[in-house]
Protein backbone atom coordinates (compact mmCIF):
# COMPACT_ATOMS: atom_id res chain seq x y z
CA UNK A 1 0.00 0.00 0.00
CA UNK A 2 1.50 2.95 -1.14
CA UNK A 3 1.29 6.18 1.35
CA UNK A 4 0.73 9.96 -0.20
CA UNK A 5 3.73 12.37 0.39
CA UNK A 6 3.42 16.48 0.23
CA UNK A 7 7.41 16.06 -0.94
CA UNK A 8 7.59 18.17 -4.24
CA UNK A 9 10.77 19.41 -5.75
CA UNK A 10 12.13 22.64 -5.28
CA UNK A 11 13.51 24.00 -8.83
CA UNK A 12 15.19 26.99 -9.79
CA UNK A 13 15.82 27.28 -13.85
CA UNK A 14 19.68 29.08 -14.29
CA UNK A 15 20.21 29.34 -17.69
CA UNK A 16 17.29 29.07 -20.63
CA UNK A 17 18.80 25.72 -22.51
CA UNK A 18 21.10 24.27 -19.29
CA UNK A 19 21.02 23.89 -15.35
CA UNK A 20 18.70 24.18 -12.58
CA UNK A 21 19.21 24.72 -9.10
CA UNK A 22 17.32 21.74 -6.72
CA UNK A 23 16.38 23.38 -3.29
CA UNK A 24 15.01 21.04 -1.46
CA UNK A 25 16.21 20.12 2.01
CA UNK A 26 18.99 17.15 2.50
CA UNK A 27 16.03 15.35 4.24
CA UNK A 28 13.92 15.58 1.32
CA UNK A 29 16.92 13.97 -0.86
CA UNK A 30 17.68 11.41 1.30
CA UNK A 31 13.99 9.80 1.28
CA UNK A 32 13.79 8.21 -1.97
CA UNK A 33 10.60 10.26 -2.72
CA UNK A 34 11.95 12.70 -5.56
CA UNK A 35 14.22 10.38 -7.45
CA UNK A 36 11.81 10.16 -10.39
CA UNK A 37 11.38 13.79 -10.43
CA UNK A 38 15.12 14.35 -10.38
CA UNK A 39 15.98 12.03 -13.16
CA UNK A 40 12.95 14.01 -15.15
CA UNK A 41 14.34 17.35 -14.67
CA UNK A 42 17.87 15.66 -15.29
CA UNK A 43 17.03 14.96 -18.67
CA UNK A 44 15.10 18.03 -19.07
CA UNK A 45 17.91 20.08 -18.22
CA UNK A 46 21.25 18.68 -18.46
CA UNK A 47 22.83 19.60 -15.23
CA UNK A 48 21.17 19.94 -11.38
CA UNK A 49 22.81 22.16 -8.72
CA UNK A 50 22.43 21.15 -4.86
CA UNK A 51 23.79 24.57 -3.46
CA UNK A 52 26.02 23.87 -0.34
CA UNK A 53 23.87 20.66 0.07
CA UNK A 54 26.74 19.31 2.23
CA UNK A 55 26.53 15.14 1.90
CA UNK A 56 28.75 13.17 3.44
CA UNK A 57 30.34 10.33 1.82
CA UNK A 58 27.93 8.03 3.23
CA UNK A 59 24.64 10.61 2.57
CA UNK A 60 25.96 11.29 -1.47
CA UNK A 61 26.28 7.32 -1.66
CA UNK A 62 22.79 6.97 -0.40
CA UNK A 63 21.15 9.55 -2.43
CA UNK A 64 23.30 8.31 -6.27
CA UNK A 65 21.01 5.26 -4.80
CA UNK A 66 17.68 7.10 -5.09
CA UNK A 67 18.30 8.11 -8.91
CA UNK A 68 18.89 4.74 -10.27
CA UNK A 69 21.55 1.88 -10.13
CA UNK A 70 25.07 2.38 -8.07
CA UNK A 71 28.03 1.94 -10.87
CA UNK A 72 31.16 1.38 -9.03
CA UNK A 73 34.35 3.41 -10.39
CA UNK A 74 36.07 0.17 -11.18
CA UNK A 75 34.95 -3.87 -11.78
CA UNK A 76 34.87 -4.74 -8.15
CA UNK A 77 35.39 -2.15 -6.02
CA UNK A 78 33.05 -1.44 -2.98
CA UNK A 79 30.55 1.44 -2.49
CA UNK A 80 32.66 4.45 -2.17
CA UNK A 81 33.27 7.91 -3.28
CA UNK A 82 36.18 8.33 -5.70
CA UNK A 83 38.40 11.21 -5.21
CA UNK A 84 38.83 14.13 -8.43
CA UNK A 85 42.00 15.51 -8.46
CA UNK A 86 44.73 16.06 -10.82
CA UNK A 87 47.50 16.95 -8.26
CA UNK A 88 49.34 13.58 -7.51
CA UNK A 89 49.39 14.07 -3.60
CA UNK A 90 45.63 13.71 -3.73
CA UNK A 91 44.78 11.58 -6.55
CA UNK A 92 48.01 9.46 -7.06
CA UNK A 93 48.96 8.07 -10.28
CA UNK A 94 45.64 8.72 -11.56
CA UNK A 95 46.26 12.33 -11.42
CA UNK A 96 48.42 12.24 -14.77
CA UNK A 97 45.27 10.59 -16.39
CA UNK A 98 42.89 13.45 -15.15
CA UNK A 99 44.53 16.71 -17.01
CA UNK A 100 42.02 15.28 -19.72
CA UNK A 101 39.33 16.45 -17.84
CA UNK A 102 40.47 20.16 -18.61
CA UNK A 103 39.23 19.60 -22.15
CA UNK A 104 35.34 18.89 -23.24
CA UNK A 105 34.56 15.25 -23.36
CA UNK A 106 31.80 12.46 -22.22
CA UNK A 107 32.25 9.73 -19.62
CA UNK A 108 32.14 6.60 -21.44
CA UNK A 109 33.06 7.13 -24.69
CA UNK A 110 35.30 3.45 -24.63
CA UNK A 111 32.19 1.51 -23.15
CA UNK A 112 29.11 1.03 -25.71
CA UNK A 113 27.14 1.43 -22.51
CA UNK A 114 28.43 4.79 -20.49
CA UNK A 115 27.29 5.82 -17.26
CA UNK A 116 23.54 7.45 -17.17
CA UNK A 117 25.46 10.14 -14.37
CA UNK A 118 27.90 11.52 -12.94
CA UNK A 119 27.40 12.92 -9.25
CA UNK A 120 30.50 15.27 -8.06
CA UNK A 121 30.51 16.94 -4.93
CA UNK A 122 33.31 19.33 -3.49
CA UNK A 123 35.17 19.00 -0.71
CA UNK A 124 37.61 21.80 -0.73
CA UNK A 125 37.05 24.36 -4.00
CA UNK A 126 40.16 26.28 -5.35
CA UNK A 127 40.30 29.86 -4.93
CA UNK A 128 37.19 31.74 -7.01
CA UNK A 129 37.75 32.92 -10.16
CA UNK A 130 39.62 29.65 -10.92
CA UNK A 131 38.58 25.66 -11.01
CA UNK A 132 34.79 25.76 -12.56
CA UNK A 133 33.34 22.94 -14.09
CA UNK A 134 31.62 23.61 -17.48
CA UNK A 135 28.77 22.26 -19.36
CA UNK A 136 27.22 21.91 -22.86
CA UNK A 137 23.47 20.73 -23.24
CA UNK A 138 24.66 18.61 -26.36
CA UNK A 139 20.44 18.15 -27.12
CA UNK A 140 19.78 21.75 -27.35
CA UNK A 141 23.49 22.20 -29.42
CA UNK A 142 21.98 19.58 -32.04
CA UNK A 143 18.71 20.74 -31.91
CA UNK A 144 19.68 24.28 -32.93
CA UNK A 145 21.75 22.79 -35.98
CA UNK A 146 20.11 24.10 -39.14
CA UNK A 147 18.63 21.34 -40.90
CA UNK A 148 21.13 20.83 -43.64
CA UNK A 149 23.82 20.55 -41.04
CA UNK A 150 21.87 18.07 -39.40
CA UNK A 151 21.22 16.29 -42.91
CA UNK A 152 25.21 16.53 -43.43
CA UNK A 153 26.33 14.64 -40.00
CA UNK A 154 23.23 12.23 -39.76
CA UNK A 155 24.89 8.29 -39.79
CA UNK A 156 28.30 9.30 -39.71
CA UNK A 157 30.43 7.30 -37.42
CA UNK A 158 33.35 8.49 -35.12
CA UNK A 159 36.46 7.07 -33.98
CA UNK A 160 37.07 7.62 -30.13
CA UNK A 161 40.09 6.67 -27.97
CA UNK A 162 41.25 7.51 -24.53
CA UNK A 163 44.85 8.27 -26.22
CA UNK A 164 43.89 10.63 -28.10
CA UNK A 165 42.54 12.99 -25.51
CA UNK A 166 46.32 12.93 -24.50
CA UNK A 167 47.48 15.31 -26.97
CA UNK A 168 45.50 17.80 -25.76
CA UNK A 169 47.43 18.63 -22.63
CA UNK A 170 50.63 16.52 -23.48
CA UNK A 171 51.63 17.11 -27.33
CA UNK A 172 54.68 15.34 -27.24
CA UNK A 173 53.88 12.10 -25.27
CA UNK A 174 56.68 9.09 -24.49
CA UNK A 175 56.13 6.43 -26.45
CA UNK A 176 55.51 4.20 -23.34
CA UNK A 177 52.62 6.40 -22.01
CA UNK A 178 51.38 6.68 -25.59
CA UNK A 179 51.45 2.94 -25.82
CA UNK A 180 49.98 2.73 -22.48
CA UNK A 181 46.81 5.06 -23.28
CA UNK A 182 46.38 3.01 -26.76
CA UNK A 183 46.46 -0.46 -24.97
CA UNK A 184 42.88 0.79 -23.86
CA UNK A 185 41.87 0.20 -27.01
CA UNK A 186 39.54 2.91 -29.34
CA UNK A 187 35.62 2.87 -29.73
CA UNK A 188 33.82 3.68 -33.29
CA UNK A 189 30.49 6.11 -31.97
CA UNK A 190 27.64 7.80 -33.89
CA UNK A 191 28.19 11.41 -34.18
CA UNK A 192 24.28 11.55 -33.44
CA UNK A 193 23.05 9.59 -30.93
CA UNK A 194 19.56 8.41 -31.92
CA UNK A 195 18.21 7.79 -28.05
CA UNK A 196 15.12 5.90 -27.09
CA UNK A 197 13.24 8.84 -25.78
CA UNK A 198 13.31 10.05 -29.80
CA UNK A 199 15.27 12.96 -28.73
CA UNK A 200 18.92 13.28 -30.45
CA UNK A 201 22.53 14.36 -28.84
CA UNK A 202 26.16 15.12 -30.34
CA UNK A 203 28.69 13.13 -29.33
CA UNK A 204 31.63 14.80 -28.96
CA UNK A 205 34.92 15.06 -26.95
CA UNK A 206 38.68 14.92 -26.83
CA UNK A 207 38.45 11.43 -27.39
CA UNK A 208 37.21 11.82 -31.04
CA UNK A 209 39.99 11.55 -33.11
CA UNK A 210 38.80 10.37 -36.55
CA UNK A 211 35.55 10.55 -38.79
CA UNK A 212 34.82 7.26 -40.29
CA UNK A 213 35.39 7.81 -44.29
CA UNK A 214 37.23 10.92 -43.90
CA UNK A 215 40.66 12.11 -43.88
CA UNK A 216 42.60 13.64 -41.05
CA UNK A 217 42.17 17.23 -42.39
CA UNK A 218 38.30 16.75 -43.15
CA UNK A 219 38.02 14.76 -39.36
CA UNK A 220 39.28 17.74 -37.74
CA UNK A 221 37.36 20.13 -39.18
CA UNK A 222 34.17 18.18 -38.79
CA UNK A 223 34.51 17.68 -34.78
CA UNK A 224 36.21 20.80 -34.42
CA UNK A 225 33.16 22.83 -36.19
CA UNK A 226 30.65 20.69 -34.01
CA UNK A 227 32.56 21.47 -30.82
CA UNK A 228 32.25 25.32 -30.97
CA UNK A 229 29.12 24.88 -32.09
CA UNK A 230 28.11 22.52 -29.39
CA UNK A 231 30.22 25.02 -26.50
CA UNK A 232 28.81 28.14 -27.74
CA UNK A 233 27.02 30.11 -24.72
CA UNK A 234 23.77 29.44 -24.94
CA UNK A 235 24.56 25.99 -24.59
CA UNK A 236 26.69 25.95 -21.90
CA UNK A 237 26.92 26.57 -18.10
CA UNK A 238 30.17 27.45 -16.04
CA UNK A 239 29.99 26.17 -12.15
CA UNK A 240 31.74 28.13 -9.69
CA UNK A 241 31.84 26.08 -6.83
CA UNK A 242 31.24 26.47 -3.00
CA UNK A 243 32.65 24.23 -0.72
CA UNK A 244 29.51 21.88 -0.23
CA UNK A 245 27.76 21.98 -3.35
CA UNK A 246 27.20 18.99 -5.12
CA UNK A 247 26.41 19.07 -9.16
CA UNK A 248 25.05 16.18 -11.17
CA UNK A 249 24.98 16.26 -14.61
CA UNK A 250 23.36 13.50 -17.43
CA UNK A 251 26.32 12.51 -19.32
CA UNK A 252 24.22 10.93 -21.99
CA UNK A 253 23.24 14.59 -23.59
CA UNK A 254 26.23 17.02 -22.00
CA UNK A 255 30.13 17.07 -22.42
CA UNK A 256 31.73 19.06 -19.74
CA UNK A 257 35.16 19.54 -18.41
CA UNK A 258 36.89 21.51 -15.32
CA UNK A 259 38.42 24.61 -16.09
CA UNK A 260 42.04 25.66 -15.45
CA UNK A 261 43.04 25.25 -11.72
CA UNK A 262 46.14 25.66 -10.00
CA UNK A 263 47.36 22.17 -9.49
CA UNK A 264 48.67 22.72 -5.54
CA UNK A 265 45.64 24.84 -4.68
CA UNK A 266 44.28 21.58 -3.09
CA UNK A 267 41.30 21.47 -5.00
CA UNK A 268 39.61 18.58 -4.41
CA UNK A 269 35.71 16.87 -5.70
CA UNK A 270 34.44 12.85 -4.88
CA UNK A 271 32.22 11.18 -6.97
CA UNK A 272 29.79 8.86 -7.42
CA UNK A 273 27.94 7.43 -10.65
CA UNK A 274 24.96 5.63 -11.89
CA UNK A 275 24.78 2.81 -14.30
CA UNK A 276 24.47 3.40 -18.26
CA UNK A 277 20.57 2.22 -19.00
CA UNK A 278 20.63 2.79 -22.67
CA UNK A 279 23.73 2.03 -25.42
CA UNK A 280 24.69 4.33 -27.96
CA UNK A 281 23.10 4.00 -30.68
Amino acid sequence: MSVATDTSIEVEQIRPLIGSKILNSKEDLLSGELGEAIREELEARGVLVFPKINFTEEEQIAFTKTLGTYAPERQGDAEEVTKISIDPKIAGATAEYLKGSLYWHIDGTMQDVPILASILACKKPSPKGTGNTGFSNTYAAYDALPQEEKDRIDGLKVRHGAWASLFFYNPEPPVAMLKGMQSIGDNELPLVWKHKSGRKSLVLGNTAHTVVGKDQMESRLILNELREWATRDEFTYSHEWSEGDLVIWDNTGTMHRAEWYDVSSGRLMVRTKLEGEESFA
